[in-house]
């Protein structure tokens, strides 16, 4: 309870600089109130109530997942191999060290012009930036494996799939769903400016059509839907990690 009040608190003190900084310390008439609380709440509650944001909603969140699976498919054997094999570790590191630290958006406009313009490249971008913790952490959970888990299977004359599927994964699991979890924030982070590339719909797509419109108070609601959701979706992460790791 004194952390859920501390919590509250903590939003109240932003929610009051957000007030003094469009309300009270701006001029009258300045552009900065158009982003006051006041305005934003009300365009909020028109957007829950009249427009098509659930559909907006739900193309970006079908964008985040697949861009995770994709994510998931080839950053957990990648990351297997890397753990497993000093060879395929020194080939493969100082590139993917190298890939990693490319901002995702510089890929954009290669994106657009190899996948064309819709769904694809968003994938594409989403994926790139996802993949990169899952390949590091589950990497560091094959390599931080107790040996005598190995040696134990090998006694038991474990074929190599049977080693994989009853203690190689079941032993990086955790280092798996940390990686998934910090591709979740990242994911959230680029999928705003990836929807900005010619989509139709989507949370993007969204933002830039009320910056279009002049909707400034919606623009402000945006955000703040944004962010609510991106907070329930690493929320339900940890949950399911918790849950999981039991």
């Amino acid at each position: 309870m004194r952390r859920l009040l501390l919590g509250v608190a903590g939003l109240a003190c932003v929610v009051l600089l957000w007030w003094l900084a469009t309300a009270v310390l701006v001029k009258p008439g300045s552009l900065a109130t158009r982003f006051a609380p006041g305005a934003s709440w009300d365009s909020l509650l028109l957007l829950l109530r009249d427009s098509d944001l659930p559909l907006h909603v739900m193309v970006s969140l079908r964008r985040v997942f697949v861009g995770l699976a994709l994510a998931l498919a080839i950053g957990v054997p990648l990351g297997l191999a890397i753990g497993a094999w000093r060879s395929v570790d020194a080939a493969l590191t100082p590139t993917f060290q190298l890939m990693r630290m490319i901002s995702p958006l510089s890929w954009m406009p290669i994106a657009v012009m190899v996948l064309g313009v819709g769904d694809q490249p968003v994938y594409f971008l989403l994926a790139f930036a996802a993949v990169w913790p899952i390949i590091i952490n589950t990497a560091a959970g094959v390599q931080q494996l107790d040996r005598r888990w190995l040696q134990l299977a090998r006694s038991l004359a474990a074929s190599r799939s049977e080693t994989l599927l009853r203690v190689i994964l079941p032993g990086v699991l955790g280092h798996v769903l940390t990686g998934l979890r910090l591709a979740i924030g990242i994911v959230w982070i680029v999928l705003v400016p990836a929807e900005m590339l010619g989509v139709s719909a989507g949370l993007g797509y969204f933002i830039l059509d009320t910056r279009d419109r002049l909707a400034y108070s919606e623009l402000m609601a945006m955000v703040i839907i944004i962010g609510v959701i991106g907070y329930a979706l690493d929320s339900a992460a940890r949950l399911a990690f918790r849950r999981l790791m039991g």
